[in-house]
């Protein structure tokens, strides 16, 4: 949780702040849920996600994309802000078809300095489609002068 407050932030919060990127707006992010060291996001499925026209399957650097930044906010309850990506490691189970994308992301170890976050991306029905690791620099952020 952030050092001043120890309240875990409401889903609508952390939509607000994960949406001020606009490659995060682009994706079509919804927060559905966060819990303690736990995050679940939508993603709104884009013809541009298609990586060859003839077989509409989701481009494999959306899919890392998702777990990517659904680990690193997982770790929202313990940071208050998303933080740098040190490692990542994504695996690929099936292709992704056109449709909304669903993932959970869950903290493995939240650390002082480094924490790992791990993501799991499913189809609308259930599917498990690519999961990944990821390893965080979780240090405060420093002071602004």
């Amino acid at each position: 949780m952030s050092e001043q407050n120890n309240a875990l932030p409401t889903a609508q919060d952390v939509e607000a702040r994960l949406l001020r990127a606009p490659y995060h707006q682009w994706l079509g992010l919804k927060v559905l849920s966060v819990g303690d060291g736990e995050i679940t996001l939508r993603a709104t499925w884009r013809d541009e996600w298609v990586v060859n026209p003839d077989h509409p399957y989701t481009h494999g650097g959306i899919l890392a994309t998702l777990i990517d930044l659904t680990a690193d906010w997982a770790l929202v309850s313990t940071t208050g802000r998303g933080v740098p990506t040190i490692d990542l490691r994504v695996d690929y189970h099936r292709p992704a078809m056109p449709g909304d994308l669903t993932v959970h992301g869950k903290v493995i170890k939240a650390g002082k300095q480094f924490s790992v976050s791990e993501a799991r991306v499913h189809d609308a029905e259930g599917r498990l489609l690519a999961s990944g690791r990821g390893v965080y620099a979780t240090a405060p952020a420093p002071a602004k002068a």
